[in-house]
C-alpha cells in the first residue's frame, strides 16, 4: 500500500472510526496495519512489531496460521452461514463433540454463541430459567467477585466491578447484583475459612434471591489481572452447593490452555453448572464463544415454562466459525501445549522479575502464558504505547498494569526481545 493511501485511511479512521474505549477525537496514535504473520504484525510504513498481546488473548497459534486458513477456505467452498433454528451442520457437531469432551466432566448441553459478553448473557439467562423452572422465581440476582470482568453488555457489565470494570457510568441502570470482596492475591496463598468468610456470609443471607455466582476461575483479567488460589475456587463451589446457587466459571479469557491448565477450573478439580468460553475458541480468526452446562441445567430448563431457552442469535453456529474453532482445537490439541505454556511462564519470570527492583513497580506475577507488572500508578497511554511501537512491539497496558499474553508459538528469541524492550520502557517510567 502506498505512503499516501494508508495516510489516507488513517485520517478517515480519525474522523469516522470509532475504536474501543476511546473518544472520537482521541489524541491516542491508531496504526495502520497491512498484514499479520506469526507472532510480528507488519504496519503500512514498513514497521515490524513483535505482538505481546496476540490480539485480546485470542490468537494462540499466531497470525495466518496455514491449517486455520485451510479449515475456513475448505468451508466455504460448502456453505459460509446457515441459520441455526431448525437446521445442524457438521462443523456445529464436531465442535460440540470437542467442546463435551474437553471441558470438565458433566458439561453436556452446549450453546454456540456469538461473543464472550453474549456467551455471559446466555449463562445468565440459563441460570435465572433454571430457577424458574424449579419455582423459584425469586432467584433472579447474581453474585460476583470484586476485581471480576465479564463482558460489555447490559448483563454482563452488571457482574463486573462497578469501580475497574470501567462501567461506573451505567450503574443506576445496571441490575443491582451482590458483590463480595475479592479472593486473597496469589495462586500459591493460602486460603482458610476467614478468606471465605464474606462469600459464606453474602450466600447465607440472599441465597434465596441469587440464581448463581459468576467468577473467572484463578485469574481475573480486564479487572485487574489478578491471580488467587485454586483452593478459593474448590471452596466457592462446595459454598454454591451447599447454599442452592449454581456456580458460572467465566472462562473467556482463561480457557484453551492460557493458565497451564487447559481450564482454569482444572486447577482446582472442580465442574461449574455453567461455563463460558470464547477469545482463543477459534484462534483468533473469527467471532465465537460457548455456553456449556449441565443435563441438570438443561433439562430443568426444558421442563419449566415456556419449555424452550429464550435465546438465539442470527449468527449462532456459524460454520466458517465453527470450522475455525475445531481447525484451532486441534492445532492445540496436536501440539504440546502444556510443555511449551509452562516454558513460556518460566522464561516470563525470568526476564520480568527483576522489574520488581524498579521503584515504579508494585508487582511481577506469572502464570501459564500471562505475565503482569503492577505500576504503582496509571501509564500514560499517550506516550508508552508509541514508545512499546518504536522499540518494535505491541503491548497494550490498561490503568496501572503492563502486561504480555503471547501465541504460544513465540519462540524464545523472540519472547526475550518482547520482554527485554517492555522492561526497558518500564524502567524509564516516572517513579
Amino acid at each position: 500500500m502506498s505512503k499516501s493511501s494508508f495516510q489516507a485511511q488513517l485520517a478517515f479512521d480519525a474522523q469516522h472510526i470509532w475504536h474501543p474505549y476511546s473518544a472520537m477525537d482521541s489524541k491516542l496514535p491508531v496504526y495502520h496495519v497491512e498484514s499479520a504473520n506469526g507472532v510480528r504484525m507488519r504496519l503500512s510504513d514498513g514497521r515490524e512489531l513483535i505482538d505481546g498481546m496476540s490480539s485480546w488473548w485470542c490468537t494462540l497459534h499466531g497470525y495466518n496460521h496455514p491449517r486455520l486458513n485451510q479449515a475456513i477456505s475448505e468451508q466455504l467452498g460448502n456453505m459460509a452461514h446457515v441459520m441455526f433454528g431448525g437446521l445442524t451442520h457438521e462443523p456445529a457437531v464436531r465442535l460440540v463433540e470437542k467442546l463435551v469432551d474437553l471441558t470438565p466432566e458433566g458439561l453436556e448441553s452446549v450453546f454456540i454463541a456469538d461473543s464472550g459478553s453474549v456467551a455471559v448473557e446466555v449463562a445468565m439467562k440459563m441460570a435465572i430459567q433454571y430457577w424458574n423452572a424449579k419455582g423459584k422465581p425469586a432467584k433472579q440476582r447474581f453474585a460476583t467477585l470484586r476485581n471480576g470482568y465479564h463482558g460489555d453488555t447490559m448483563g454482563a457489565m452488571s457482574v463486573c466491578d462497578p469501580v475497574t470494570g470501567m462501567h461506573s457510568l451505567f450503574n443506576s441502570v445496571l441490575a443491582q447484583q451482590f458483590f463480595v470482596s475479592a479472593p486473597p492475591a496469589g495462586f500459591a496463598a493460602d486460603c482458610n475459612d476467614q478468606d471465605m468468610q464474606p462469600l459464606q456470609i453474602l450466600l447465607e443471607q440472599n441465597h434465596s434471591q441469587i440464581a448463581a455466582l459468576i467468577l473467572e476461575p484463578v485469574v481475573q483479567g480486564a479487572g485487574g489481572m489478578r491471580f488467587y488460589s485454586p483452593d478459593y475456587l474448590m471452596r466457592a463451589r462446595t459454598l454454591c452447593d451447599h447454599y442452592q446457587v449454581l456456580l458460572i466459571a467465566d472462562e473467556i479469557a482463561t480457557g484453551f490452555g492460557r493458565t497451564g491448565k487447559l481450564f482454569a477450573c482444572e486447577h482446582a478439580a472442580i465442574c461449574p453448572d455453567i461455563m463460558c468460553v470464547g477469545k482463543s475458541l477459534t484462534g483468533g480468526y473469527l467471532s465465537l464463544a460457548a455456553t456449556l452446562t449441565t443435563r441438570a441445567v438443561s433439562d430443568t430448563i426444558d421442563a419449566g415454562n415456556p419449555g424452550v431457552f429464550m435465546h438465539g442469535p442470527t449468527f449462532m453456529g456459524n460454520p466458517l466459525a465453527c470450522a475455525a474453532a475445531n481447525a484451532s482445537i486441534e492445532l492445540l490439541i496436536d501440539s504440546n501445549w502444556h510443555q511449551r505454556v509452562m516454558h513460556i511462564e518460566q522464561l516470563l519470570k525470568h526476564w520480568l522479575t527483576p522489574c520488581n527492583e524498579l521503584p515504579q513497580v508494585a508487582e511481577v506475577r506469572c502464570l501459564g502464558a500471562i505475565g503482569v507488572i503492577e505500576m504503582k500508578q496509571a501509564v500514560d497511554m499517550a506516550t508508552i504505547v508509541p514508545s512499546f511501537v518504536e522499540a518494535g512491539i505491541w503491548v497494550r497496558p490498561f490503568g496501572k498494569l503492563v502486561y504480555l499474553m503471547p501465541a504460544y508459538i513465540i519462540n524464545d528469541e523472540d519472547l526475550a526481545q518482547l520482554c527485554q524492550r517492555l522492561t526497558a520502557i518500564v524502567a524509564q517510567l516516572p517513579v
